[in-house]
């Protein structure tokens, strides 16, 4: 019923784009850099991962998982983005809108998921350190991994099914690079309390509940660090906490911002840009503070780019070795 009532209105015109063509060809260069950048990091770090027999641990399984979701959820705006800078109409369908809205904030949800599964990881590992390899097994962390990605995606379709269930006014057009919640209830005829009550709720158990796990969990991690006596000791245990904290402020910070309030307080150019910050900055940070923080991620990198660059290059010496015998005439 819902597809039906939204029979005359098939697609979306999305606004937020650089009429001016030297604005469009900068905007793709820098979003096509930014872009490069974010793929180039995230699979560096699940390689290393997967490549090191060291870093086979639940803090890194984790890390691994999220560098995977990161590039997924990149996946989902960032090429129709490029796309649409080039094309002179910046249209998305109805369904196409609904899902990329879809996978967009399922993702982003798995995404706050999996950063307070981390904090977990390091509360057990901290608080608990003598019981961490009998809890934190490879099955659980397997588990919480696909329940962060199962739960958040799920989360996402009744938020998607509920907002595109609700009438549409006449306008198509969208103040925004891509289909996320506040632009698209913008449109939604049909205001009311109870409406914006429900996207609250649901922004609130992908966001605020994560947030209020990852929040207890260092509260016993601090309590637990504030008894070690050694100085020495309490900073290994802050470093290692240190560049998640970084990563969960700059997440929730953002889309906290973005999706914890009423949509009467949406401005179009600001939310745009914070925006910006959470679907290009986010990933794109996250390989950096996660890698120039931590040493053993920063070795395990650096050998696998040496490892590609000796095969690549015995790989070369092979082909004009073999070129220079094939052009030797016979004796």
């Amino acid at each position: 019923m819902a597809w039906e009532n939204h029979s005359a209105l098939m697609e979306f015109v999305l606004l937020a784009y650089p009429a001016c063509p030297e604005l469009r060809v900068l905007s793709f260069l820098g979003v096509s850099l930014v872009y490069i950048l974010i793929i180039t990091g995230n699979v560096l770090i699940v390689v290393s991962i997967h490549t090191e027999a060291r870093l086979h641990t639940p803090m890194y399984y984790f890390l691994g998982s999220l560098a995977g979701v990161e590039i997924c959820y990149t996946a989902v705006v960032v090429p129709h983005i490029l796309a649409n800078i080039l094309r002179s109409e910046k249209t998305i369908s109805l369904l196409g809108c609904a899902a990329q809205m879809v996978f967009f904030i399922g993702l982003g949800s798995a995404d706050c998921f999996l950063l307070a599964t981390m904090a977990y990881d390091r509360y057990v590992a901290i608080c608990c350190p003598l019981q961490y390899p009998v809890i934190m097994t490879l099955t659980l962390c397997v588990r919480l991994v696909v329940a962060s990605v199962v739960t958040g995606l799920f989360l996402s379709l009744q938020l998607v099914a509920f907002i595109f269930s609700l009438p549409f006014c006449r306008a198509r057009g969208i103040e925004h690079f891509f289909c996320d919640v506040p632009p698209v209830m913008r449109l939604v005829c049909a205001h009311s309390h109870i409406h914006e009550h429900s996207v609250l709720a649901a922004a609130t158990l992908a966001i605020a509940v994560p947030f209020f796990l990852i929040a207890t969990s260092y509260a016993f991690i601090v309590a637990a660090v504030l008894k070690i006596h050694s100085a020495t000791g309490r900073r290994r245990a802050f470093s290692t906490c240190s560049s998640h904290l970084a990563v969960v402020l700059l997440q929730y910070g953002c889309c906290a911002f973005v999706y914890l309030r009423p949509n009467s307080s949406y401005y179009p150019k600001l939310d745009r840009f914070i925006s910006l910050v959470y679907t290009l900055g986010t990933p794109l940070l996250n390989p950096l503070i996660y890698t120039l923080r931590n040493s053993e991620m920063k070795g395990a990198i650096g050998r696998v780019l040496t490892r590609n660059c000796l095969s690549q290059i015995s790989q070369d010496r092979g082909g004009y070795n073999l070129s220079g015998v094939s052009l030797v005439p016979a004796v």
